[in-house]
């Protein structure tokens, strides 16, 4: 009898929720996919890494004195690379054989995450000019 594989989210979902959100957001796809294989301390050192890298781009965009959003795709495209590219092929060398699970949970999730942050750059803003 063959063992039914559990759903795990693709290469490509986890290096476009890094470049457009953050790499933190890729690592945590990748962590659940590790939890839902068993590997649960592989999933902590991702988790670790996307962390990492994170607060990496963080201090790397705000290095100029006018932070440009190009540097933090840059990175995102570097760190989510780094989480499909090599990690996930680490991990699951034959990803293609999983079934990929649906991306509208992470979606609803970044976004609201995006409308927050962004009602609160508003807000600070307007309180800014008060």
């Amino acid at each position: 009898m063959e063992e039914k594989l559990p759903k795990i989210y693709s290469k490509k979902a986890i290096l476009g929720f890094s470049i457009f959100l953050s790499t933190l957001f890729g690592g945590v796809l990748l962590f659940q996919n590790l939890l839902d294989v068993n590997k649960k301390k592989e999933a902590y050192t991702v988790l670790g890494i996307s962390i990492l890298i994170t607060a990496l781009t963080i201090f790397i965009v705000n290095i100029p004195e006018n932070p440009k959003s190009s540097l933090s795709y840059l990175c995102g495209i570097a760190g989510g690379s780094f989480l499909s590219y090599y990690f996930v092929p680490k991990y699951f060398p034959n990803e293609e054989q999983y079934p990929k699970k649906a991306l509208w949970k992470p979606l609803i999730i970044g976004a609201v995450i995006v409308v927050i942050l962004v009602a609160l750059m508003i807000y600070s803003a307007s309180i800014e000019n008060y």
